[in-house]
């Protein structure tokens, strides 16, 4: 039911068409204003459906500490905008758009059906039921010189310009500029006075010290190492330890469990120009077991042989063994044992932010009120990746960002009332 406290005249302008951009037109037009939202690509959620390519994480089950726990220095205003809508809200957010959900073993929230394209084309359609319109391939180019109105690019190369009330940015960080997410908006933001914290690379890979041998890379770019734990500490006491999954790529190593400490890895690689971690291949055995073995009589045969057979340590593992050790230390018990179960790697360089799964900088939070209201520009609310919070992949970003977009959202709304 649409509200009467705001006239029916006020209108709201949502640049992006991303979870954020979608939520706070929804919460916009749950309070009765008029609701257009922009985008300069042909369809909106582009990143939304590729996020959800191998079955859509919508959020985590975990309990609310931890859960706050994960957007590190940024948990208390991230927690805000959480207490207005948390993993389960989510669920039961989707579950009234027909979407039923389940908790994962490893405590992710998933589709029933695993996809994304079924909850999107839900959630358009209540959109558009409810009176959002959609102006597709309009690129935003910031505001007339009078500041009056905003200033969009059609697909012909023309400009329109259109007025709003309330205007809500919901335009991404930098990561996969290919689906929108280009930063476009940062030289027009820093224009208009709003400080920007540099953008950077979140939940990205990582590329070694020491490149891997052609034979290796060509062996195994693309086949993850599992089980593995990786470990971290830095120099500046700052630690990370936890057992998954990675992949290794032609230049490093990426994937999950690389992901979760990517914030760590990239602050320690900006401040002492590398990261050291360490790999434990064989995180089910403790390192008696482990160094026992490698010293156990092997007779007549080879020392690959010893351990896949005591170990079951082969193919990428042994070749990591390789890559790591030369022949006498391969062959020497004591040093294979320890490299098992601490094989070194050294990181020195982030992969671009362009290829990352997210990004970390943007508006800076404390340019905005608690309502995500640009302090320096009335009227003009932000959310979503271009605020200056990360969070590990798992659930935390896609709900964190819903969450930011119902928070400016309403905020917007309550604005006009």
């Amino acid at each position: 039911m649409l509200s009467s406290a705001i006239p029916s005249s006020r209108r709201a302008i949502v640049i992006g068409g991303g979870p954020a951009g979608l939520m706070a037109a929804e919460r916009l037009r749950a309070a009765g204003v008029a609701v257009a939202l922009f985008d300069a690509k042909p369809s909106v959620g582009r990143k939304f459906l590729l996020a959800g390519k191998g079955g859509l994480n919508l959020t985590h089950s975990e309990e609310v500490a931890p859960f706050r726990s994960r957007f590190a220095e940024r948990s208390h205003e991230v927690g805000r905008w959480l207490d207005r809508f948390d993993g389960p809200a989510l669920r039961s957010w989707a579950a009234d758009l027909g979407v039923d959900t389940f908790v994962g073993s490893s405590g992710r929230v998933f589709p029933i059906e695993m996809k994304a394209a079924p909850l999107l084309r839900a959630w358009l359609q209540r959109l558009r039921a409810s009176g959002v319109r959609f102006q597709m391939r309009r690129r935003w180019l910031g505001w007339t010189e009078d500041g009056q109105a905003l200033r969009f690019e059609r697909e012909d190369g023309s400009e329109e310009l259109q007025r709003a009330d309330a205007v809500v940015l919901a335009l991404g960080g930098a990561s996969w500029p290919q689906l929108g997410s280009d930063a476009a908006w940062v030289p027009l933001l820093q224009a208009r006075g709003v400080e920007i914290a540099p953008l950077r690379a979140a939940n990205c890979g990582f590329d070694l010290g020491r490149p891997w041998t052609p034979l290796f890379a060509e062996r195994f770019a693309g086949q993850p190492v599992k089980p593995v734990a990786l470990n971290f500490t830095g120099r500046n006491g700052r630690s990370f330890q936890r057992q998954g999954e990675f992949v290794i790529t032609a230049s490093g190593i990426e994937g999950s469990l690389v992901y979760a400490a990517s914030a760590l890895l990239r602050e320690e690689i900006a401040e002492f120009g590398e990261a050291q971690i360490t790999l434990d291949l064989l995180p089910g055995r403790d390192a008696e077991f482990v160094a026992a073995e490698c010293a156990r009589g092997r007779g007549s045969r080879s020392m690959s042989t010893h351990l896949k057979s005591r170990l079951k340590v082969e193919g990428l593992k042994a070749g990591l063994l390789h890559e790591l050790l030369t022949k006498d230390e391969y062959h020497d018990p004591a040093t294979l044992a320890r490299t098992l179960k601490a094989a070194p790697l050294t990181l020195t360089q982030a992969r671009p932010v362009a290829e990352a799964i997210s990004t970390a900088g943007g508006v800076r939070l404390e340019s905005l009120d608690e309502g995500l209201q640009l302090k320096s520009l009335p009227g003009v609310f932000c959310a979503g990746e271009m605020l200056d919070w990360e969070a590990p992949t798992g659930g935390y970003l896609l709900t964190a960002s819903m969450a930011s977009g119902w928070v400016a959202g309403e905020a917007a709304a309550k604005s006009l009332a």
